[in-house]
Formats: C-alpha cells, sequence, structure tokens
C-alpha cells in the first residue's frame, strides 16, 4: 500500500511528504493508483492534489490527508480503509475509483460509523435501520444513463446493442438504459459483457451486431471503454455509438482515436466549462477548479473523475466547518457532526452539480448535474 502525505508550500503550492506533525482535521484518502482502475484512479488523485491545493485548512485548522492506493481491488479498498480508521484515525473517507471497491468502503464505514464520500458512480441503499454513513458525489447512475438515453430516442434510437463491464458498473449502466426503455427509450437488444483486463470482445460484438441496433450503448470505463468500439468498427459497424461520464478521459480519446470520434455521452458540466454559459451554476466554481488543477498538475482538467474528488473535497469542507462549532477532531462527536454537517447541506455548488443531501438519500444531485457532449478532433464538445 503507497502511502502519501499531501501539505502545502508557499513556493510549490503543493509538496508530497512524510510528515510526523498531527494535523487537526485527518481525512483519508483511497484511489486506484495500481491495477486495471489506474487509468480513473490517477484522475481522482489529481482531482484531490487540486482540491487540497484549493485549500486546505478550515478556520485555521489544518487538514492532514493520508492517501493509499488499492491496487483496483475491493479486499484491498476494505483494508485501506480500516487501517485509515483503526490506525490513522481518520475523521472521514474519501474514495475510490471502481464501483466494487468503493461498495467494500462503504461497508466499513457503516459499521465502524465513519463518515465516508464516495466519488465514484455507485447504488447506494439506505440500511433498514436508517443510519447510513456515506453519500455519492457522481451523478446516479440512472440518470446518467436516463439522460443519454433520451438523447439516443431525440436523435431517432429505437434500438441499442448493449455492451459494458461484467462487474457493479456494468450492472449499473445495463439496468440504467432498461429502466429508461420502460419509460419509452430505446429498446435494449443485448446485454454483452467484457472484463475490465479483457484484450478481445470480438465475440461480444458479433453478438451485438447480429440483433442489428440502430446505436450501441457503452457501459465501460477509461481505456477499456474504447473496445467495444474498436471492435465493432472492426467488424463494420456504421452506427452511432453513445455512453456515460465514465468514457470522459484522455486515456479513451488516445486508445480509441480516431475510432472514437462522434461517440456522445452524458457529462458533468465541469468538461465543458469554458463552453458553458456565465449564469450556469458550475462557470465560476469550475473556472477556479481548472485553474488551481493547471497550477498543480501542469496540464488541464479534460476528465470528469477529478472533478468529483474536487467536489467531494467541497462537501467535506461545508461539513466540517459546521462540525467545528460542536466538536473537536478525532473524536466520535466530530465524526458524527460531520455526518450530520452533510446531510445538513443545502444548494452547494460544485463543478459537477448543485448539492443537497439528507439522511434519506446517499445522493445529492439533480437533472442540473449532466449535459450531452460529443467527442470532436479530439475534444469534447458542448451539445445544448
Amino acid at each position: 500500500m503507497k502511502r502519501l502525505l499531501l501539505t502545502l508550500t508557499a513556493l510549490t503550492g503543493l509538496t508530497l511528504a512524510a510528515t510526523a506533525a498531527r494535523a487537526d482535521i485527518k481525512v483519508g484518502f483511497v484511489t486506484s493508483l495500481s491495477g486495471p482502475g489506474a487509468s480513473i484512479g490517477t484522475l481522482y488523485d489529481r482531482g484531490m492534489k487540486a482540491a487540497f491545493a484549493y485549500q486546505s485548512e478550515i478556520d485555521g485548522q489544518k487538514i492532514e490527508l493520508i492517501e493509499l492506493d488499492d491496487g483496483s481491488d475491493p479486499t484491498a479498498a476494505t483494508q485501506n480503509a480500516r487501517k485509515l480508521i483503526q490506525q490513522d484515525h481518520v475523521d472521514i473517507l474519501i474514495g475510490t475509483a471502481t464501483a466494487p471497491s468503493t461498495n467494500a468502503m462503504m461497508a466499513v464505514a457503516n459499521e465502524l460509523h465513519v463518515p465516508f464520500i464516495a466519488i465514484s458512480p455507485v447504488n447506494i441503499k439506505v440500511p433498514e435501520n436508517g443510519h447510513l454513513w456515506g453519500v455519492a458525489m457522481p451523478q446516479t447512475p440512472s440518470l446518467m444513463v436516463k439522460v443519454i438515453a433520451d438523447r439516443m430516442k431525440k436523435e431517432g434510437i429505437d434500438t441499442a446493442g448493449y455492451i459494458g463491464f461484467s462487474d457493479a458498473w456494468g450492472d449499473l449502466v445495463y439496468n440504467g438504459a432498461k429502466a429508461a426503455e420502460a419509460e419509452g427509450d430505446a429498446k435494449i437488444t443485448t446485454n454483452e459483457r467484457y472484463s475490465r483486463t479483457d484484450s478481445s470482445v470480438t465475440a461480444q460484438a458479433l453478438k451485438v451486431m447480429a440483433t442489428k441496433p440502430d446505436g450501441v450503448l457503452i457501459g465501460g470505463s477509461a481505456t477499456q471503454a474504447a473496445l467495444p468500439i474498436l471492435a465493432l468498427k472492426k467488424l463494420g459497424y456504421k452506427g452511432p455509438f453513445y455512453g456515460t461520464p465514465a468514457m470522459l478521459n484522455a486515456d479513451f480519446v488516445r486508445v480509441g482515436g480516431k475510432q472514437v470520434e462522434g461517440v456522445k455521452v452524458s457529462a458533468g458540466p465541469v468538461i465543458v466549462t469554458s463552453q458553458l454559459p456565465d449564469d450556469h451554476f458550475s462557470k465560476e466554481i469550475g473556472t477556479k477548479f481548472h485553474e488551481v488543477f493547471q497550477k498543480v498538475n501542469g496540464g488541464d482538467a479534460d476528465d470528469g473523475f477529478s472533478g468529483y474528488s474536487f467536489d467531494g473535497w467541497l462537501l467535506f469542507l461545508s461539513a466540517a466547518e459546521k462540525a467545528l462549532k460542536t466538536a473537536e477532531p478525532g473524536t466520535e462527536e466530530f465524526r458524527k457532526a460531520l455526518m450530520d454537517g452533510i446531510y445538513a447541506t443545502k444548494d452547494l455548488k460544485g463543478v459537477h452539480s448543485v448539492y443537497n443531501f439528507s439522511p434519506d438519500s446517499a445522493y445529492g444531485v439533480d437533472a442540473r448535474s449532466l449535459v450531452v457532449v460529443q467527442l470532436q478532433d479530439g475534444k469534447w464538445v458542448y451539445q445544448p
């Protein structure tokens, strides 16, 4: 496991360094810096670096950020969460890059009563006792799919083949597509799956082709989301491709090249900040995010994942400001106050959404959190 401490310096803005000084508030951050989820995990990491550079203290109390790599493994994510809570005594957890690992961290947070901010799309159910110790920043998978399914219908797509990951994320996209179908959107003709580590999906692509769909919906992410498109194009498929925010990163564009040009996906507005009208809720904070991201990481934020980390940090800051008024960091009372503060969040403007949370729901987003973008000449272009 890789352990990183993030601290700010006046000259460089951000330095990764070990330190023995105990911070007033401890945050445990888990992402995938290795393994098949690393192409996404590193983006969450860059977003968190930008977030920490944006604000590293609250009312004069410094924040210590402890980062661990889960290797894209749910077992490692579970171990990391337990270590951060039981050994490092963090006040809150934020993570991670894949849905299975995020679900694993949520289970630990619920068991040990530590607030958890999920930054990857997951399907979270409020337990029967009503005490949920976590929320999710991303747009709900069903909303992500519904927005793009509505666009497909608008463009005359009556049937759509589906090919996605053989894991929780693949299930979420497929279930969302079927729910949209029940509401009058495109009929889903296939349910083909592949592993995140597969190097070929030719067999699945042939089955999709056999149904002669008007379009194809991809339920993959990052580099591996390009695999079905490349396979289908090689087999001669001429229809359009659609997807979700999971495909919004430079590696997908790099691996897919010209073959993925024209794909349309639902996206958080942060992807096209500069293209948004000035009165859009995301314009001001999104511009600040892109500026600090550029300074810290040496390049622009051209993905949606880093924005989830940034918004998760904004939520933590807002909740911590409230919690500090009633409890001391490092205590059970502070953890509970943090969770209460999260649930009390109203109209918090982030780069992806305007967030409103409550104990009755782990999600704080609505339809304002998504736009449709198309890949044109290697760039994502806003499609009003």
